[in-house]
Formats: C-alpha cells, sequence, structure tokens
C-alpha cells in the first residue's frame, strides 16, 4: 500500500496537511525556546553598563571660576557651600584649550575668572566631566577674579590599576572597555584629554586620579605608553578642591605588572 503525501497548495484554502500543521508548531515552539533561552543565557555573559551618563543630546549651561591647572576645569557652586569641579574637554578627541581661544582673545588669562560654558554633561561616581561642542558658547561671566583654590598635598603612596581616558570610560562609551577602546584612549589622551590613573587597590584615597608630572604639569605624551595596561605608579598624591585628586609622578616612577589588563 503506497505511503499517502500530503501535498500543499499555497492558492488553495484547507490544503496544508495535518501532519504538515504539526510539524511547523513544532518548529516554530522549539525556535522560541531557543531563542529565549540563547538570550539568557547570552545575557549571564555580558557586562553590566556602569551607572553613567552622558547628555549627548541636551546641554546644560553652567557658571563658576575657571582654572586650568593641571588641566581646565570650572568650579560651580551646586548648593551654598557645595562645590563641584568640572572637567572640560572639546568635541571628539580634543582637549577643551581650542573651544577657550576665542574668549581669551578678549581676555587671556581666564584663571580666577567667572565663566558660563553650555554643553554635554558626563557624569560617573561623583565625577563630572563637560564637553565643549562651540566656542561661542563659552563666555566671560565676570571679570573680576577669584583666588584659585590650590592643590593640598596629602601623602606619597604607590598605586596598582591602569590609565585611562575618563571622556570615553567616565560614560561617552558604554561600557568603554576592551581592547579595541585602549587604542582610542591613547587618541584622545594624545588629543589633550585628561589622563586619569583608575587604581584597582581598593584601599585609597580615591578611585580615580588625574595625573600630572612632578611639578603638577600636564603629563598627556609621556604616559601614551602606558595607557590600557596594568601598572604600579608612586607619587604625591595631592587634593584638588573638593571632588578630585592627583598624583604627581615621574615617569620613571610607572611600572608595567606583567598580568592581563581589566579594563583594556
Amino acid at each position: 500500500m503506497k505511503e499517502k503525501k500530503e501535498f500543499f497548495v499555497p492558492y488553495i484554502e484547507g490544503s496544508l496537511g495535518k501532519n504538515t500543521r504539526r510539524a511547523i508548531k513544532r518548529f516554530a515552539l522549539l525556535a522560541l525556546f531557543t531563542l529565549v533561552l540563547g538570550a539568557v543565557v547570552f545575557s549571564f555573559f555580558q557586562k553590566p553598563f556602569k551607572n553613567s551618563t552622558f547628555e549627548l543630546t541636551s546641554e546644560t549651561k553652567i557658571t563658576g571660576v575657571y582654572h586650568e591647572s593641571p588641566y581646565p576645569m570650572l568650579r560651580v557652586e551646586v548648593a551654598e557651600g557645595d562645590f563641584k569641579n568640572v572637567v572640560l574637554l572639546g568635541f571628539g578627541k580634543s582637549s577643551a584649550n581650542p573651544y577657550l581661544k576665542k574668549v581669551q582673545e578678549e581676555t587671556p588669562d581666564l584663571n580666577g575668572r567667572k565663566l558660563t560654558i553650555e554643553g554635554n554633561l558626563i557624569y560617573y561616581n561623583g565625577k563630572t566631566l563637560m564637553q565643549i561642542t562651540d566656542e561661542e558658547k563659552v563666555r566671560l561671566a565676570d571679570r573680576s577674579v577669584t583666588p584659585i583654590f590650590s592643590g593640598q598635598e596629602i601623602t606619597r603612596m604607590v598605586f596598582q590599576g591602569e590609565i585611562i581616558d575618563p571622556k570615553c570610560y567616565f560614560g561617552v562609551m558604554k561600557p568603554g572597555k576592551g581592547k579595541i577602546h585602549r587604542s582610542c584612549a591613547v587618541r584622545c589622551i594624545s588629543g589633550g584629554i585628561p589622563p586619569v590613573f583608575a587604581s584597582t587597590d581598593g584601599n585609597n584615597v580615591a578611585k580615580y586620579f588625574l595625573l600630572t608630572d612632578t611639578n603638577g604639569n600636564p603629563i598627556n605624551d609621556k604616559v601614551l605608553p602606558f595607557v590600557g595596561q596594568p601598572a604600579n605608579i608612586e607619587g604625591m598624591v595631592e587634593k584638588l578642591g573638593d571632588d578630585w585628586f592627583v598624583i604627581k609622578t615621574d615617569i620613571n616612577q610607572i611600572k608595567l605588572l606583567n598580568k592581563e589588563s581589566s579594563i583594556y
């Protein structure tokens, strides 16, 4: 006796056989189950997003006292007697300096003067940065000079961690980790973005430190070979205002460790 085979004709209603319908249902259920299972398994291997924010689509106007040592910052009073030091950055992989040139033509020495700047805020773990995208959005708010705070030296310490680019790592890129981001960090720091040392020790004054040379000057080009590589770094820790710390170091005091990066 010959086996009766089902034959489906798309334009004839009801020509889909029972066996074919059952097979399609089983396949659909199996495919759905596989998809859900794959999504669950995939989620377990993903690193969580950081609690960082980059306000790419909105601009915020802030007013504060400008100081440029070691890197351009705006000291903003967020509440009575409560100040936040906002690190200023340029668009893309640039420092804030090109965006300050126009207002500096009018007032060459901006230190201690009050500026109003409109840009994109970046904030993470109590640190705040601002990306400036247009020199026209940097204005002198007051010509009078306010005394600039000076750094307070704390102690000389040795830390273990990695040098990072704070712009991408703190929020512009999420999560801002992996090998591809190491080359990006090198380009950002070489372009003038302040280098930051992310400590992995755990018992430190702070977790993130701005890096300078022993005299408190920018150190961008000198640290490029060490970016994104685990290292021990020795230097004087200095408190800069209310929310930033600095490590003043000699480049010879950075010692690479023979281990994989935990960031890049």
